[in-house]
């Protein structure tokens, strides 16, 4: 059985290693080379997430920074803590996009199973003889022939990332505070260094550096490094695949970063490709296109549900900043201390839907 995968984002080489691992063969398409934002970017995984990487895709232990601990506030509440999660192991984990990239890249080059191609031509790569055909870039002959109708949304905003460096500190707080601009994080990255990522709404250049130190409450800061940014945008594909080609990461669902899910969405749909799988291997069936019916049945609905989430509780903030009212802070503060809200606030964002 040979598949090929279009593409060579993390999504794209995640899948790859998760498919080799069931003796899948491989032929891996792309013409692009990385953002230059991703090599300073990090990403947050949920503990459920790690564990099913660890287990099914590669070991990534020794790449991870643990956080134990998240805080959210609110510019109307002031220094008053909205929500609290805690957990004495992990909440979930950061880990460097390059280091991520880097070990995936790395080991698929030195497997038999996979072969790195860069010329792609599309109307043959639609006739061959690939049993599947995962399309992991967002603008291609594929993608806008086949996937371009979408559910799509503009912000108005402008993510910019960057990371700084400072004194040395026990590092396990992940904050986010609900600014009168946008949401700020603050991720940790290791005990003497912090990335950051602030939404800021219709504005393309601000002084990020100043925004920081306002907001920074915590950190000595000795140093931050170059600043990044990229427009804002948050969609969902109406249709998942077409014959034998599956839309898969950023194409079938790209949210807004201030909840750090984008990724946990993708190793789900991974999850669920080799569910579907397993499921034609132990029954000694050959891979085709009921796979592709499968996963967007069993999909769909889950991933815009959960997307649907995260974009209200971004705007539901969003409004609030519009005014000086605390009543919507204040709400939620009273919600996060049920210890059964809580519960269910944290399994959402470790499992995603569960349908």
């Amino acid at each position: 059985m040979k598949v090929s995968i279009i593409g060579n984002g993390l999504t794209s080489l995640a899948l790859a290693k998760a498919l080799i691992n069931q003796g899948i063969k491989i032929d891996i398409f792309a013409n692009k080379k990385l953002r230059k934002y991703d090599k300073i970017q990090t990403l947050g995984i949920s503990k459920d997430n790690i564990n099913f990487f660890n287990r099914n895709i590669l070991k990534i232990e020794k790449l991870l920074w643990n956080v134990n601990k998240i805080e959210i506030y609110s510019d109307n509440l002031k220094n008053e803590k909205i929500l609290n999660f805690e957990n004495n192991k992990n909440l979930f984990s950061i880990v460097r996009n390059v280091d991520l990239y880097n070990s995936l890249y790395l080991d698929l080059k030195k497997n038999k199973l996979v072969n790195f191609k860069k010329k792609i031509d599309y109307n043959l790569l639609m006739k061959s003889n690939y049993k599947l055909i995962f399309n992991c870039e967002n603008q291609n002959y594929i993608t806008n022939k086949f996937f371009n109708k979408k559910i799509e949304k503009k912000y108005d905003s402008f993510a910019h990332i960057t990371s700084f460096k400072h004194k040395k500190l026990q590092n396990n707080t992940a904050i986010q505070i609900f600014t009168k601009k946008g949401p700020i994080a603050f991720l940790p990255i290791s005990s003497t260094e912090t990335s950051v990522v602030f939404s800021i709404r219709g504005k393309k250049v601000v002084d990020l550096k100043a925004l920081i130190r306002k907001y920074n409450n915590k950190y000595k800061i000795l140093r931050i490094n170059k600043i990044y940014h990229f427009e804002l945008t948050s969609s969902n594909l109406r249709s998942y695949y077409h014959k034998n080609v599956i839309a898969f990461g950023d194409i079938l669902h790209r949210l807004h970063p201030h909840a750090g899910q984008g990724f946990n969405m993708s190793i789900r749909d991974i999850k669920e490709i080799l569910r579907l799988i397993n499921f034609k291997q132990i029954h000694g069936l050959d891979l085709d296109t009921s796979i592709c019916l499968d996963f967007e049945k069993n999909m769909k609905n889950k991933n815009y549900i959960f997307s649907r989430g995260i974009d209200f509780i971004y705007e539901f903030f969003r409004m609030e900043s519009k005014t000086e009212m605390k009543v919507f802070s204040k709400s939620i503060k009273l919600l996060g201390r049920n210890k059964i809200i809580n519960n269910l606030f944290t399994k959402f964002a470790d499992n995603g839907i569960e349908i």
